[in-house]
């Protein structure tokens, strides 16, 4: 069983993100970028996968610009078997990502697609569901814990009121949650290893795909400072400050 994997170059989660002058967007000159956290588990999860016979070949995808090999050739340090760039420019909404996942699942007929369940630019958290729609499979989302028993899966949930477990029929698309793992630490010669592994390349128009962009941004801003607070003394004091600024 082929594993296909996203792979999302984002500005790393270590990074205070700073707003552009003009307001057009974040700042991403000079700024350090690293895989998508929830991308990291899910690549871990696939990895596992593998070793313990459960999936033949785990390959990594990646949409973005030529810059985007970096966060490839680490998911191949940590052990993916394959990469595979789609390079674009354009910074591309849930839907169109959807659908370049959708286009190479009909190349690689892979039998599960593993993807974070959100990135940390955007927190859309919005291609696992389009891509299950697309490719008319079952989904399981926010996945904690992952069990693969022949043709099938049984995926424990994340939800509001604790934890679901379903089972869904493979093939089939899942998106990882914080707790479904955590990554392995990559090795200096696994990294070195990793560079000189070759990565296939597509274009959206290879694979048919439109950029057809619904939504339109208007203006990014910095959120307020938060204003400091202070320190009460007894419980009465707290109750007293909550009804003086309106909150009780």
């Amino acid at each position: 069983m082929k594993v296909l994997v996203g792979v999302k170059r984002v500005v790393d989660y270590n990074v205070r993100v700073q707003v552009k002058p003009d307001g057009s967007g974040v700042a991403t000159e000079g700024v350090k970028m690293s895989v998508n956290p929830f991308d990291e588990i899910a690549i871990e999860e696939a990895l596992r996968m593998k070793s313990a016979g459960k999936a033949d070949e785990v390959i990594a995808v990646s949409i973005g610009p030529q810059a985007a090999q970096e966060q490839l050739r680490t998911a191949l340090a940590m052990g993916a078997d394959r990469a595979i760039l789609v390079e674009t420019d354009q910074t591309l909404e849930p839907l169109t990502v959807a659908r370049v996942f959708k286009a190479l699942v009909d190349q690689e007929q892979p039998g599960l697609v593993i993807l974070g369940k959100q990135a940390i630019d955007d927190d859309a958290g919005q291609t696992p569901q389009m891509l299950a729609a697309l490719w008319d499979r079952p989904q399981a989302t926010f996945a904690s814990k992952v069990e693969i028993e022949g043709e099938s899966a049984k995926v424990t949930r994340e939800v509001d009121l604790g934890l679901e477990t379903i089972e869904i029929d493979l093939p089939a698309v899942i998106s990882a949650d914080l707790r479904l793992n955590e990554p392995r630490y990559v090795k200096l010669p696994d990294i070195m290893k990793a560079k000189k592994k070759p990565i296939g390349t597509h274009t959206l128009e290879e694979l048919g795909v439109e950029i057809a962009p619904a939504l339109k941004p208007v203006k990014t801003e910095a959120p307020q400072a938060r204003q400091g607070g202070h320190k009460v003394e007894s419980v009465s004091e707290l109750v007293a400050e909550l009804k003086n600024k309106g909150l009780i």
